[in-house]
């Protein structure tokens, strides 16, 4: 008989998958075009070149939020490393100066983002490199498929291991020395499945975190971090894991525990989304990581 998380877990997945089914509705989006390699403006180019035929496609079918989304990522001051608007769709948006930059911040977000609602990672990501100043870089990277918070795709690492493959490809394309992973939400469990190949990379960063992908401290040679704001209510979600016939449930370990191995920092009172609200605490904290110097504890 399962008790306790377990038993809250499995609950909760009955639960979700009954009342918020996954939607079959999918916009379509044409295949992207190759782009060639390195950190130039042929390959940003390339990328808007993609932006802007899925925005065609988009307007031609109807979908006028997904259209309007489009056009703004097209804007000629913006770059982009890769775009392709299938499946949900992917990019890796640039801020900084990607080339030259000594560090650069990975930013891999949780739940409920899409091309559809790209908005608040845009922010973050501005906001992150305006704290770091012009010596940082930092990459957007919507690189998997999300679950929505509220699905049963939410409560197992299946999406987080789709996105272990292109996660380590991009740090691999970047230089890991200069690298650090900023993880939030779910995207801490993409990052947690994906350390194991990541030895190299400066820093990784999780925070607001549902859980680490494991069981046990992550198996990386490199300094992780962690930190939750008082009024997060992802301290609310069972920290468990384990395996049924056909899928593996729940998100692995609470990487707050003290049998984590994390070193944690201060990120004061905000809520799930305030992590890197211009002015916050998480925010110069965060920076100060990247930064090698040390934050508040």
């Amino acid at each position: 008989m399962l008790t306790g998380p377990r038993r809250i877990l499995l609950t909760t997945l009955v639960a979700v998958s009954v009342a918020a089914p996954m939607s079959g509705t999918e916009v379509p989006a044409p295949v992207p075009a190759a782009a060639p390699g390195g950190f130039t403006e042929a390959r940003y180019a390339a990328a808007r070149h993609n932006l802007l035929a899925a925005e065609r496609m988009a307007a031609g079918h109807g979908q006028r939020r997904r259209a309007e989304a489009l056009r703004a990522m097209a804007d000629p001051a913006r770059r982009f490393l890769f775009f392709d608007g299938r499946d949900g769709g992917r990019s890796a948006e640039v801020f900084g100066d990607l080339a030259g930059a000594g560090r650069v911040v990975v930013l891999v977000p949780g739940t409920d983002t899409s091309i559809d609602r790209y908005g608040r990672l845009h922010a973050d990501a501005k906001a992150l490199q305006g704290e770091l100043g012009d010596s940082a870089a930092v990459v957007a990277w919507l690189g998997y498929r999300t679950p929505q918070t509220l699905s049963a795709a939410v409560l197992t690492p299946d999406r987080a291991d789709e996105a272990v493959p292109g996660l380590r490809a991009l740090v691999r394309e970047l230089g890991p020395s200069r690298v650090s992973l900023l993880c939030h939400s779910y995207g801490a469990v993409a990052c947690g499945r994906a350390a194991g190949g990541l030895d190299g990379v400066a820093n990784i960063i999780l925070y607001g975190a549902a859980g680490t992908g494991t069981t046990t401290p992550l198996r990386t040679t490199t300094p992780v971090w962690a930190a939750r704001g008082t009024r997060d209510w992802i301290a609310a979600v069972p920290h468990a894991q384990f395996r049924l016939p056909f899928l593996t449930l729940g998100l692995g370990m609470d990487p707050m525990s003290p049998g984590a191995g994390t070193r944690l920092f201060a990120a004061g009172d905000g809520g799930h989304s305030d992590y890197l609200r211009p002015g916050s605490l998480p925010l110069r904290n965060i920076a100060a990581i990247v930064s090698g110097t040390a934050p508040d504890a």
